[in-house]
């Protein structure tokens, strides 16, 4: 493994700077992510969830982003999995996606809140049926046996639901409201762009503003 000090990468994609940049960071992040989905980069709509737990200590997993808006990021999830848990307890997170083709990384940091049950309950049945079974054959981050309790829980459902099952009572979105974003473009010699933009209070009309500063990367 020592050949991994020795690993070298020149980011010379792309810049960001201050003019160019929206002023409006959800803009600024909707311009990247349709970047990198036309640039057919894997799974554009992954990103990493940070959360925290009862024990201050963080732990991370892979989420995809399934909608976003003037009101948040949006994903789904099972309610009673660790990092469900861990909201309920502290419902501040943070979001990271890592475009790694384009060189660029999206920052989030906010509040988090559940998305209503009409929300829900739209997106459970867009969703396929074998993953809308899976929804419940799934007791998300407890421990099992091993795979064939999956495999006996989703025949189980199968049978019960057909083709129509409801969405699990355990089972939802979440919205994190941002606070925070920072855009992270890759340059050569390590002197990256890096622009975070900060929730300053609300105007007159009740719109969000944002400081856009840039940081040393």
């Amino acid at each position: 493994m020592n050949q991994l000090a020795d690993l070298r990468k020149s980011y010379e994609r792309a810049e960001l700077n201050e003019d160019a940049s929206h002023a409006d960071p959800l803009k600024q992040f909707e311009q990247w992510l349709g970047e990198a989905i036309s640039a057919q980069v894997p799974e554009p709509n992954a990103m990493t969830l940070a959360t925290v737990g009862a024990n201050l200590r963080p732990s991370t997993r892979v989420v995809l982003i399934k909608g976003f808006d003037a009101r948040g990021i949006v994903w789904y999830t099972n309610y009673a999995s660790q990092k469900g848990m861990e909201l309920a307890g502290n419902p501040f997170a943070a979001l990271q996606f890592h475009w790694v083709e384009l060189e660029r990384v999206v920052r989030i940091e906010g509040l988090v809140e559940k998305v209503s049950d009409a929300e829900s309950d739209a997106y459970f049945h867009s969703r396929p049926l074998d993953s809308r079974i899976g929804a419940w054959a799934s007791p998300q981050s407890q421990v099992i046996s091993g795979r064939g309790v999956l495999v006996a829980n989703a025949a189980k459902y199968g049978a019960q639901f057909l083709l129509n099952p409801p969405r699990p009572p355990h089972w939802g979105g979440y919205r994190l409201i941002p606070d925070s974003w920072q855009f992270w473009q890759g340059r050569k010699s390590r002197l990256h762009d890096r622009l975070r933009y900060s929730l300053l209070p609300h105007q007159d009309r009740g719109e969000p503003a944002w400081l856009r500063e840039r940081l040393a990367p």
